[in-house]
């Protein structure tokens, strides 16, 4: 069984208990997932089963999309609505919609952000939570990330009340906390705040309409159904460029064969990109080799087994 699985997650499990789950659903340890979604959040999580768990780092990297609440008024430990209340503002006067549409542009494109302390950043070899969890404040990274587009989900002219939330629809980089997001939205409103809702909508490439529910996927299996569920390789490389090559060449890739560049082959060292088959199947990630100029060198290869 190899192939990728959109899951829809539900609320209240953690990326590693649908894992688990799945394990057992699908009768294999071969299950992993393509970046962490908290348990309060649901939506979109693509799954790589068996031999395409080689290539669930590209869907990681892959861009994101989600729908959200923020809530003005007060903020809390987790940046969300789990955590506990740190602080309260009372909201004195009504909040504009053309101030809001101002914060939500000025939050878009490249931005600086901290991961919460509840989170699975890593510092000095440890997860951000479990000093949380101790009580212990370490000196969190500063990140730089996208946000390609941030939409108000509110057709509301006038925002007033104790309390304020609003609906946003945001898509951005890999690595983008929207709760950090959320509280970013409130200092700029001079208010604290938190993220109260969260659905991730699209993940590598994967949209609701793609997903499938544990219930569903259980029903596939007790048919031998595994084909409705479980889709292609390629569909979790969309996003990175791809260069077909004759059967000649493919068996060189196949034997993990560091090749010469072709005029075909421009892409910034680093970058990964996609060998094809004339039959279009991925067949080979490669990459401009670091040290040797004019050549190019495998990644991963994976055809033979999938």
């Amino acid at each position: 069984m190899n192939g990728i699985l959109p899951l829809w997650k539900p609320k209240g499990m953690t990326s590693h208990d649908c894992v688990f789950k799945l394990r057992k659903i699908l009768k294999t340890k071969k299950v992993g997932h393509t970046g962490t979604l908290d348990p309060d959040v649901t939506g979109v999580l693509p799954i790589c089963i068996g031999r395409a768990t080689k290539i669930a780092e590209y869907l990681t990297e892959a861009g994101k999309a989600y729908e959200g609440e923020v809530t003005l008024g007060f903020s809390t430990t987790t940046e969300d609505a789990s955590g506990e209340k740190v602080e309260e503002k009372t909201i004195g006067e009504s909040i504009s919609r053309e101030w809001i549409l101002e914060v939500l542009k000025s939050l878009t494109g490249k931005i600086e952000q901290t991961p919460p302390m509840f989170s699975a950043v890593k510092v000095n070899g440890k997860k951000l939570y479990e000093y949380a969890r101790a009580g212990i404040e370490v000196e969190r990274p500063t990140r730089e990330v996208t946000i390609y587009d941030i939409t108000l989900l509110d057709d509301r002219s006038e925002f007033i009340g104790d309390t304020i939330s609003f609906r946003f629809r945001v898509k951005c980089s890999k690595g983008t906390y929207i709760r950090t997001l959320a509280v970013m939205m409130g200092e700029k409103l001079g208010l604290p705040a938190h993220m109260s809702d969260l659905t991730r909508i699209e993940s590598a490439g994967f949209k609701l309409e793609d997903c499938f529910t544990f219930a569903e996927v259980k029903a596939f299996m007790e048919t031998g159904q595994t084909d409705d569920f479980l889709l292609p390789l390629e569909r979790g490389l969309f996003h990175l460029p791809k260069f077909k090559i004759s059967d000649k060449v493919a068996k060189k890739v196949l034997n993990g064969a560091v090749l010469e560049q072709t005029g075909d082959v421009a892409v910034d060292k680093g970058e990964p990109f996609v060998m094809v088959d004339p039959s279009d199947k991925a067949i080979a990630i490669y990459q401009v080799h670091p040290t040797k100029e004019g050549l190019i060198k495998p990644v991963k290869v994976f055809a033979q087994e999938l």
